[in-house]
């Protein structure tokens, strides 16, 4: 019965920061030495952070990276262990690469063979694929050296290694979140270890970077597809599973498949690489057999993506050097939700809203907002905006003359706002978090320089009738109204003129957001669309909107991506673009 001792570091990097990523890493080195872990392996790139982008265009980044690369091979020296870590090789060209390091040196190095080029992914702009797939050798126990797209294919490096007597694959990920994506990532991996009949090991980063989140969950799965260990979702964590080899043998006597010449045909049939590392056989082990226990739960569907905001946020604002926050309180419920993630990211202390009253204004949505402050104990400051709104009026006056008040006059109010808060950031160095939600982006229902003001979007890709959901699955969670009830119940209003309600502009939110999820995220024809039911007229207009506003968008800050298909790094439409589909 050989026994591998398998630890998965799920580590939060921070793109550039090799000190920092060190850091990590040396920790959880010694953490994993004194388990008497045998391999433990890093995420995708953890020495960069990932993704690097066009720093990879840099030699003098490149330089650095195999620097820190060196520091982790002598720190190294005499611990025993075997180390797998995603880093960028640069030879003649660069390489995604996996190192596999053990007691003072660079023992081989792995090239990622299949690069992702879609969605968020721009690895063919600065990688080229590797060739050849590596095997590695630790006392007696032959394991197969993969990194995350690799596995995303039926018939690719993985099948090679195995088809040349790996026992083991091993997966160093970088695997950004997205709703669902646990379960498919999940599945497929399951799906792949029971095809080849041969454990799987993935380990994926945690934390916020710019738009993307990361979400951890590594996990291993045995030779029948069954999860036998599961790491947190969001957060910094040690995976450490006991793997008996016994069992995979026995169970590949029995299961024919990979004996089969069509299966071998498909293969390539490159002989893989291999090499002999002697990690210390015969050491004895602890109670660490982790098939049992080891299986942490995850998430509910809205907590995980309430804990990607949260993380995204917290990422945002201390990787980028900030401190505090400040936000544009209204008294609704976007900016509620917006002020109630920061307090969970970053702690009430380090929030300040700000409520800016126009001529507009209910008495409902100040006291709603102060409500809201006192429950989160966040710093309230008021701010009215009427005083330079009516100079705005007078000095424009002149050459409003013989105008009706429109959308000129509404949006003043906004960009009042939106100044208001950049001078506060710009005095106090605080960073403004903007409150637009999915649903108004997508229809351009926001201002230019005005509510779009600011450092970073929090709910960009949340649609209207998730933000409900979320704000009251935290306040259910709290087990109190933070939240005030009032703000979940009124209807959603811009107050930019008299009686104003966010209907007069758009349809019905949970109409809207049905037709915006088909339209944008699902790319469906408007005559599809159409088809299904809903009132043609709605749905034209809705696209009408989302076609004529990627100008305002790609004018946006950067936020949070949760769902397939975000705005921003996931789709890319010309601004200048006059095409319309014929949709009658």
């Amino acid at each position: 019965m050989r026994l591998l001792r398998i630890g998965l570091a799920q580590i939060n990097p921070i793109v550039g920061d090799f000190d920092h990523n060190l850091g990590k890493i040396f920790s959880f080195v010694t953490g994993a030495k004194e388990k008497e872990i045998d391999l433990l392996c890093f995420p995708e790139l953890c020495l960069t952070g990932y993704p690097p982008e066009d720093l990879l265009l840099r030699p003098a980044f490149l330089r650095d990276g195999l620097k820190a690369l060196y520091k982790i091979i002598e720190f190294t020296k005499g611990k025993r262990i075997v180390l797998i870590v995603g880093f960028v090789d640069v030879n003649v060209d660069i390489f995604n690469a996996a190192a596999i390091v053990s007691d003072g040196e660079l023992k081989g190095v792995y090239h990622k063979m299949y690069l992702p080029n879609y969605g968020v992914f721009d690895e063919e702009r600065y990688f080229r694929a590797g060739d050849a797939p590596l095997l590695i050798e630790l006392n007696g126990i032959k394991i197969g050296i993969t990194i995350c797209e690799d596995m995303w294919y039926p018939i690719g490096p993985a099948v090679t290694e195995v088809v040349n007597g790996a026992e083991l694959i091993v997966n160093i990920s970088a695997s950004p979140y997205h709703m669902g994506k646990r379960e498919l990532r999940e599945k497929m991996f399951s799906i792949r270890a029971f095809d080849m009949l041969t454990p799987v090991a993935y380990v994926n980063m945690v934390g916020g970077q710019d738009e993307l989140v990361f979400d951890g969950y590594s996990f291993i799965v045995d030779e029948n597809g069954e999860i036998i260990a599961r790491g947190d979702g969001f957060e910094e964590c040690l995976v450490i599973a006991d793997i008996l080899f016994g069992d995979v043998s026995r169970h590949r006597l029995r299961d024919p498949r990979l004996r089969k010449e069509k299966f071998r045909s498909m293969v390539k049939q490159a002989e893989a690489k291999l090499i002999c590392i002697d990690g210390g056989k015969g050491k004895k082990k602890g109670s660490f057999y982790f098939k049992q226990n080891g299986i942490k739960n995850p998430l509910s569907p809205l907590e995980e993506v309430y804990k990607a905001l949260v993380t995204g946020v917290r990422d945002y604002v201390r990787k980028n050097g900030f401190k505090k926050v400040v936000i544009g309180l209204s008294g609704g419920i976007d900016s509620s939700l917006v002020a109630t993630i920061a307090v969970d990211a970053l702690g009430a202390q380090n929030v300040v809203g700000v409520f800016m009253p126009s001529r507009f204004s209910s008495t409902e949505s100040k006291e709603d907002a102060e409500k809201l402050a006192t429950n989160l104990g966040i710093e309230f400051r008021v701010i009215p905006i009427e005083p330079v709104f009516q100079a705005y009026l007078d000095v424009l006056s002149p050459h409003f003359v013989g105008t009706e008040p429109n959308v000129a006059e509404e949006n003043i109010q906004a960009r009042i706002r939106g100044n208001i808060l950049m001078a506060l950031s710009n005095k106090f160095g605080w960073l403004v978090l903007t409150t637009g939600n999915k649903s108004e982006m997508a229809c351009g229902y926001a201002t230019l320089y005005g509510d779009m003001a600011g450092g970073f979007a929090v709910i960009k890709d949340i649609p209207k009738t998730l933000v409900y959901k979320l704000a009251l699955w935290r306040n259910e969670l709290e087990g109190r109204d933070i939240i005030p009830k009032r703000v979940l119940e009124k209807p959603p209003s811009a107050e930019l003129r008299p009686n104003q309600k966010d209907t007069d502009s758009l349809p019905p939110y949970d109409i809207l957001d049905e037709v915006l999820k088909m339209y944008v995220e699902e790319n469906l024809p408007i005559d599809h669309i159409i088809s299904l039911g809903l009132d043609p007229m709605v749905v034209l207009k809705v696209a009408r909107m989302v076609d004529k506003s990627e100008y305002k968008r790609r004018q946006a800050p950067p936020g949070i991506r949760v769902s397939k298909l975000a705005f921003g790094r996931d789709r890319r439409v010309p601004v200048t673009n006059s095409y319309r589909e014929n949709d009658l």
